[in-house]
């Protein structure tokens, strides 16, 4: 198999972890609407599998596919295979390939340590403290403010890029020349929508913390679903939100399947 073929199939593994990790989420978070509890982010969920049977299999699985994904999301932002930097929108594509490839290399760490046992599973939502970790270091350094706005404007561009993608549902990534069939549109819209609602809630944590110098005010995912939880009606609203997580997970299994990847293989692969 050539080195691109495995690279393919590594990526596919990593939309195949990525969509277990977002149902687990979407599955907490309904439990935690319902009848209370602690919520969980991406590498909480993942710390729930490490005591299951054949969990540090599935872990050491998620950890493979994690890595495979973020190549992949790298090689895209670094090599262009799509020729995307034409235009403003293509550059600022190729830059959330790159986050994206740097988040789930974090996530191949998390996931490797817990299938190594030698991270203990952490409960709850490590991403908050984390979040509030950088924050207060950008805020202890000169232009962290500045450093920090930015930064929670581009969560915030990256949540319309999301709501975009929910609205025009054209996932012409998938099938082919066969346009993707209407309740898998559904699907993908669902689950963009609701990633755009917790971007969008990160990226204003980040920005209140800047502007009010409290690195406290800043969170990830499980802060924008306790936010959610809070307001009036909130446990209806988080659940919808949650299934919305939950359904996006399903469209990323799809995706592991059906999904057209192009790979421009790195020379360290050839």
């Amino acid at each position: 198999m050539r080195s691109g073929d495995r690279l393919t199939q590594i990526a596919r593994i990593g939309f195949a972890a990525r969509g277990l990790v977002y149902i687990l989420i979407g599955w907490f978070a309904i439990d935690v609407a319902a009848n209370g509890g602690q919520l969980k982010d991406n590498q909480g969920a993942l710390g729930t599998l490490a005591g299951t049977p054949m969990g540090q299999i599935l872990l050491a699985v998620c950890s493979l596919g994690f890595v495979g994904y973020a190549i992949w999301r790298l090689t895209e932002a670094i090599t262009d295979p799509e020729n995307r930097s034409r235009d403003l929108k293509g550059k600022f594509e190729r830059a959330g390939y790159a986050v994206s490839g740097i988040t789930h290399l974090v996530l191949a760490t998390a996931a490797a340590r817990l299938a190594l046992r030698q991270a203990s599973a952490q409960q709850g939502s490590p991403g908050d403290k984390s979040a509030e970790s950088w924050s207060a270091w950008a805020l202890e350094h000169p232009g962290g403010v500045v450093l920090l706005i930015i930064v929670g404007v581009l969560f915030l561009l990256v949540a319309g890029a999301q709501a975009l993608k929910a609205y025009k549902a054209r996932f012409d990534e998938l099938g082919g020349d066969v346009p993707a069939p209407a309740y898998v549109r559904w699907i993908g819209r669902c689950g963009y929508a609701a990633r755009a609602v917790i971007f969008a809630l990160i990226g204003w944590f980040v920005i209140t913390a800047a502007l009010n110098q409290d690195a406290d005010r800043a969170g990830g995912l499980g802060e924008a679903l306790k936010q959610l939880r809070a307001q009036e009606q909130g446990a209806l609203v988080m659940s919808i939100v949650a299934f919305g997580l939950l359904l996006f997970g399903v469209f990323s299994l799809i995706e592991a399947r059906y999904r057209r990847i192009r790979v421009a293989t790195p020379d360290f692969l050839r």
